[in-house]
């Protein structure tokens, strides 16, 4: 008789829909046996869990947990002071929305630099009259961007940038300095005050750290030149407010496209009156307005499922798990 498969625990703490969970299901590796639920099952013994904000008690539940999964990009601020505690385990991330994002922050700096909102919003009107208006629009072949943070995300901007004819130049922790990555030029975080007088479009794909958070505040956008483009799909607070209001009014910025921001709705009533900003950035036509929907679009759901089997059947099998998050650093 061949000896009794050995089973290896997965507890997905977040809630999932009967459909999306079946479709995890068939991608898993047989061995694993999967439990669910905001509370550890009682009897607890599972190896990895998947959880967006886990607790002590899911973390302490199972003596044989060794690594956890924040099912997503990043990790939030608590998640990370806590998961700090336990050096013991091993913490991962899915990077299976990094192209979805990655095209938003595309979409966004062609929307702010050609100005396409305020234009679409006249033609709605019948008002042609921006057709003859001053031209507003700014062009990018032959410009140059700075990506900072040059990980799943910005590398896929990068790529994109390339292909509008534009230069590149990244922005990565690791980086030692002015190494080449294929056609991008990458330089340590040190180098920001000699890159961004370059830079003519600056596209922030970081996470927020306490490194990261304002990062990006009025010395660093005045150096950019003159009608520089910003576009932050990263975390809000990466850019600080005031200073990119400023100067966004002052014309300094040519324009900005947001997808992440300083104020969120703090129930499910106020999703539909809160303003994204303390500033009236709303107000400015130069700006273009996304509610943080950066990693969703019609495939996420898809790939979802496929993307954290992938990580699970990994662990399954005793290899490395894939995207590990570096704790000191916050990602």
């Amino acid at each position: 008789m061949s000896p009794p498969t050995r089973t290896f625990g997965v507890h997905l703490a977040d809630p999932i829909e009967p459909e999306l969970r079946a479709r995890l299901e068939s991608h898993l590796d047989p061995a694993i046996r999967l439990t669910t639920g905001e509370a550890p099952p009682a009897d607890a013994s599972y190896e990895i869990l998947v959880a967006g904000r886990p607790t002590p008690a899911l973390l302490e539940a199972s003596a044989r947990l060794r690594a956890v999964v924040i099912p997503f990009a990043g990790l939030a601020r608590k998640s990370r002071e806590l998961l700090l505690g336990y050096p013991v385990l091993t913490v991962h991330n899915l990077h299976h929305n990094a192209a979805a994002t990655a095209e938003l922050a595309l979409a966004l700096l062609l929307a702010a630099a050609k100005r396409i909102v305020p234009m679409d919003r006249a033609l709605r009107q019948g008002d042609w009259r921006p057709r003859w208006a001053p031209q507003s629009a700014l062009g990018l072949d032959g410009k140059t961007a700075l990506v900072l943070g040059f990980g799943a995300i910005g590398r896929r901007v990068a790529e994109g940038c390339l292909a509008l004819g534009m230069s590149v130049l990244a922005v990565r922790r690791q980086a030692k300095g002015g190494e080449r990555d294929g056609r991008v030029t990458v330089h340590p975080p040190g180098a920001l005050p000699d890159l961004l007088p370059q830079a003519n479009a600056l596209v922030i794909c970081l996470p927020l750290t306490p490194e990261t958070e304002g990062m990006i505040g009025a010395t660093e956008l005045d150096l950019l030149p003159p009608r520089a483009v910003l576009v932050n799909v990263g975390r809000g607070p990466i850019v600080d407010e005031e200073a990119l209001y400023e100067a966004l009014v002052s014309r300094r910025l040519h324009s900005a496209g947001l997808d992440v921001w300083y104020r969120y709705p703090e129930d499910e009533a106020a999703r539909e009156h809160t303003l994204p900003a303390n500033k009236p950035l709303h107000e400015l036509d130069a700006v273009v307005l996304s509610p943080h929907r950066g990693g969703d679009n019609l495939e996420t759901e898809e790939q979802w499922p496929e993307a954290l089997a992938a990580l699970l059947n990994a662990g399954a099998r005793g290899e490395p798990l894939p995207n590990r998050v570096d704790l000191a650093a916050g990602y």
